[in-house]
């Protein structure tokens, strides 16, 4: 086992992140804080047809890449870094995970090329109002009507609801658990958005009344598919935490060697030395962690639903501490609207809770390896 990344993946990582750096400068995060739809059309198309990383993890038979999860570590890793705004995980994590997952050809071949071009924006329904990420919380319903099915029922915190052109839901039938395709235009659907902590990553509403829906994969057989689903976006979400949590300790490092208070910069006092020398320790380690789940993850090995929840907890917890630090160290300057400092927070808390917070998935873990 290597985990070193190879040339190809750190040349992916050189050019993504010099991409970013081009088309996610602060400027530009804070313009798409303020906008409805979250992201700009232009850069979203470039990162598809320039780029091409919308297609990475999709299998080159329906239009993509072909290429591993370790690939997708990468670039998620400099997504975070920049707090990119546009709907990639969504589109990609999600609900591409679940078409490739989800055993459905027929599907794959209707979906996955336009996700794959940057056409679609697409995204997974699963929570509701209860807030719960587990199998029991899905209520909304899905009755056939003929050869279609309808769905009745809300959805929340779905990322990039309001804007998805189509849109994976997950609904009871008499068989169980199962997902559905659902335009995201289609009669009955009402998508309302969202006001949230975290601006930089939208979220929506949705209110299913009679919605005409497609079948994915088998009836009853939704809850195995969206537990590898949601396994492999913790991963994901954990190597997006890692970039944050990297850039914060590089900016507050930056501050404490270039701040002078007292006739000598701040990052001389034992305590501020302290603190970096702490986040440092952390994002390494969650580095660790990320690194190995991605590597589970491209291995779909027995080991991935332990190594997601272990990932996702530690690097959780690491980056919302190293961004809070970030913040201490700055000073006064740290907690204005100007400074970036509390974008990073707010991404950091957002990201805490997403799929479940640390708690839950210590608790997760311990299930999951017998304890």
């Amino acid at each position: 086992m290597n985990f070193a990344f190879n040339e190809e993946q750190d040349e992916l990582r050189k050019t993504t992140r010099s991409f970013l750096e081009a088309k996610s400068p602060e400027t530009a995060v804070r313009e798409q804080m303020d906008t409805e739809a979250g992201y700009d059309e232009a850069v979203w198309k470039q990162m598809g047809e320039q780029l091409g990383l919308q297609g990475l993890i999709v299998p080159e038979e329906f239009g993509g890449s072909g290429y591993g999860y370790i690939e997708l570590i990468v670039i998620l890793e400099e997504m975070g870094r920049a707090l990119l705004c546009a709907p990639f995980f969504s589109t990609v994590v999600l609900a591409g995970n679940t078409l490739v997952h989800a055993g459905d050809d027929a599907a794959k071949a209707d979906y996955l090329p336009g996700i794959a071009a940057g056409e679609t924006i697409a995204t997974l329904a699963f929570t509701e109002d209860n807030g719960r990420w587990d199998e029991a919380g899905i209520t909304a319903t899905a009755t056939k009507d003929g050869d279609a099915w309808k769905i009745d029922g809300a959805k929340t915190y779905v990322l990039d609801g309001h804007t998805a052109s189509l849109i994976l839901v997950a609904a009871r039938t008499d068989a169980g658990v199962s997902l559905f395709a659902v335009e995201g235009d289609a009669a009955g659907l009402t998508r309302t958005a969202l006001s949230t902590m975290d601006q930089t990553r939208k979220q929506a509403k949705l209110d299913f009344a009679s919605v005409p829906a497609r079948l994915i994969g088998t009836d009853g057989e939704g809850w195995s598919v969206l537990e590898r689903v949601l396994d492999l976006a913790a991963v994901a979400l954990a190597a997006e935490q890692v970039g944050g949590a990297q850039k914060v300790l590089e900016s507050a490092v930056e501050y404490a060697k270039d701040r002078v208070q007292f006739g000598r910069p701040i990052g001389s006092f034992q305590a501020i030395k302290h603190k970096c020398a702490d986040m440092l320790l952390e994002v390494e380690s969650a580095k660790s962690a990320a690194y190995y789940a991605g590597w589970c993850a491209s291995e779909l090995n027995d080991e991935l639903p332990a190594v997601a929840s272990l990932a996702k907890a530690y690097c959780s917890e690491a980056y919302f501490h190293a961004a809070a630090e970030n913040i201490q160290i700055h000073g006064g300057i740290g907690f204005t609207w100007e400074h970036p400092a509390h974008l990073y927070f707010k991404r950091a808390k957002s990201s805490e809770l997403l799929f479940g917070d640390p708690t839950y998935h210590r608790e997760l873990l311990a299930q999951r390896i017998g304890i």
